[in-house]
């Protein structure tokens, strides 16, 4: 099993990652011990998390997500997938 996640910096930054343990990780994130990213930019609130029956299919969507934009990966907090379809630079060039 595999989590894919998204945190809320202190500056406003959104944190993407995967991990086999949410909460430690969470709590990894929180202490300062998680990434170099989130500890200078503490505290840190999760926003959204998928739960994945294989772990690689979590660092699949992590590395996806990684490539987004912050307007989309908000858009996607706040409504999902259907909310970022159609987000692609070529698909709002041409609208």
């Amino acid at each position: 099993m595999g989590y894919e996640y998204i945190l809320r910096c202190s500056d406003g930054t959104l944190y993407v990652g995967s991990t086999i343990d949410l909460d430690r990780r969470l709590a990894q994130h929180q202490a300062g011990q998680g990434s170099a990213y989130t500890r200078r930019r503490l505290p840190v609130e999760m926003l959204w998390s998928e739960e994945f029956a294989r772990v690689d299919e979590a660092f699949a969507w992590e590395k996806r997500i990684q490539g987004w934009s912050h307007a989309k990966r908000m858009a996607f907090v706040e409504g999902g997938i259907d909310a970022v379809v159609g987000w692609s630079r070529r698909t709002r060039a041409a609208g």
